[in-house]
C-alpha cells in the first residue's frame, strides 16, 4: 500500500513520536501517554505496519564500536539505478539507500567495521560493477543532527514525552559475540520482536535476552529507530543537501542547521565538500523557499548542490518494496 492511501489521525501520529522515542516502548505504557486503551494502541501499530506505513528497526550504532561511517554517491545510466540500488541495498554494511536526482545518482550510507574492509568496497567491489560511471565516498566525522531525533513525527508535550523517554546512554566498553548477530538480525527486521521470539534466534534464555536489550541499548550499541516514509507525515518532498562551508564557521553552521524543523540529518564529512543534510519539506515550494531563505541567511556556506529524493530503497537498515 503506497503511503499516501493512508491518513494518520491525531493517535496515529503520537503513536508514531511514542515509538520515536522509544521504539520498544509498551503499548500500555503508549496508551496512558495517548490516553486510549493498550489495544486500541496495539490495534493502530498492527494497521500501520501490515499497511507498510510503519516499523521499528533495531540498529548497529558502530562509531560505539569505532566503526568507520560513510555516505556514497554513485552515478550510473537510468537504465540501471534500480538494479543497482536493490544490490547495495541487500548488503548488510548499509543502512539508507536513496535514488537521486533524475535517477542516475544513487546515494547510500555505510558502516565498514574496519579500515580494510572499507578498502575493499570503495577501491575494490564498486568500481568493478561496470554500469557505475563514477563514485565518490565522504567519511563522516561527526553529527549534528539525526533522523532518530528529527521534530518532524513530534506531537507529545514534553510531560507526555517524559515517562517514555529512556534512560541516558553511558560510556561502558562494550563487545559483540556470535549471538548478538543473530539478535540484531531480528531486531533489524522487527525492532519489536518479542523477547521469546529473540530467545529463540540466540538460544539465550529470555531473562537474558531482557538483560543483554538493557546492556545494548546503555551502552548506545543498540538503538530504535522508526522506519516511516516522510510523506506519510506530509512531508512530499525529500533532497540531500552537499555544502562546502568555512571551516571556522562549520560547528555554527551545522549546529543552527540541526535547530531546523525540516532537517533530519547534519553531518560533517571528508570531501571537496564538508557538510551533509537530509532535509525534508512539505511541498517541492516549501524546499524552494527552506533553501532560498533559511539556507541563504547562513553565509558562510560558499556552495550548495540539491539532490532531491526520488526513492528510498533501504531505511534504518532495512530493504524496503520497490513502492516505497
Amino acid at each position: 500500500m503506497k503511503t499516501d492511501a493512508v491518513t494518520l489521525d491525531d493517535v496515529d501520529a503520537g503513536l508514531v513520536h511514542a515509538l520515536q522515542i522509544d521504539g520498544r516502548a509498551p503499548f500500555r505504557l503508549i496508551g496512558e501517554v495517548l490516553g486510549v486503551s493498550e489495544n486500541t494502541v496495539a490495534r493502530r501499530y498492527r494497521r500501520l505496519r501490515t499497511a507498510g506505513v510503519l516499523r521499528v528497526v533495531g540498529t548497529l550504532n558502530g562509531a560505539r564500536l569505532g566503526h568507520h561511517a560513510w555516505t556514497i554517491r554513485l552515478q550510473c545510466p537510468p537504465d540501471a539505478a534500480t538494479a543497482i540500488a536493490k544490490a547495495l541495498a541487500g548488503r548488510p554494511d548499509t543502512s539508507y539507500v536513496h535514488l537521486l536526482s533524475g535517477g542516475t545518482e544513487i546515494s547510500c550510507s555505510v558502516q565498514t567495521p574496519t579500515a580494510d574492509e572499507s578498502e575493499a568496497l570503495l577501491l575494490h567491489k564498486l568500481p568493478r560493477t561496470s554500469r557505475i560511471t563514477s563514485v565518490s565516498a565522504h567519511l563522516l566525522l561527526g553529527h549534528y543532527a539525526l533522523p532518530n531525533n528529527w521534530a518532524g513525527p513530534a506531537r507529545l508535550t514534553p510531560e507526555q514525552a517524559a515517562p517514555l523517554t529512556p534512560p541516558p546512554t553511558d560510556d561502558s566498553d562494550i563487545s559483540l559475540g556470535p549471538a548478538d548477530r543473530s539478535l540484531f538480525d531480528l531486531l533489524s527486521q522487527d525492532g519489536r520482536a518479542s523477547c521469546t521470539e529473540l530467545a529463540t534466534a540466540t538460544g539465550w534464555s529470555e531473562s537474558t535476552v531482557r538483560r543483554r536489550l538493557t546492556t545494548l541499548r546503555r551502552a548506545g550499541v543498540l538503538t530504535f529507530l522508526v522506519d516511516i516514509s516522510p510523506a506519510a507525515l506530509g512531508f512530499r518532498s525529500e533532497a540531500r543537501l552537499w555544502m562546502s562551508v568555512r571551516p571556522s564557521r562549520l560547528t555554527a553552521v551545522a549546529s543552527a542547521m540541526a535547530r531546523h524543523p525540516e532537517v533530519s540529518l547534519v553531518a560533517q564529512t571528508t570531501g571537496p565538500t564538508n557538510l551533509l543534510a537530509a532535509v525534508n519539506c512539505r511541498s517541492s515550494l516549501d524546499l524552494a523557499r527552506y533553501l532560498t531563505e533559511r539556507i541563504a541567511s547562513l553565509d558562510a556556506i560558499h556552495t550548495l548542490e540539491t539532490a532531491p529524493v526520488l526513492r528510498t530503497v533501504k531505511r534504518a537498515g532495512s530493504l524496503l518494496p520497490l513502492g516505497r
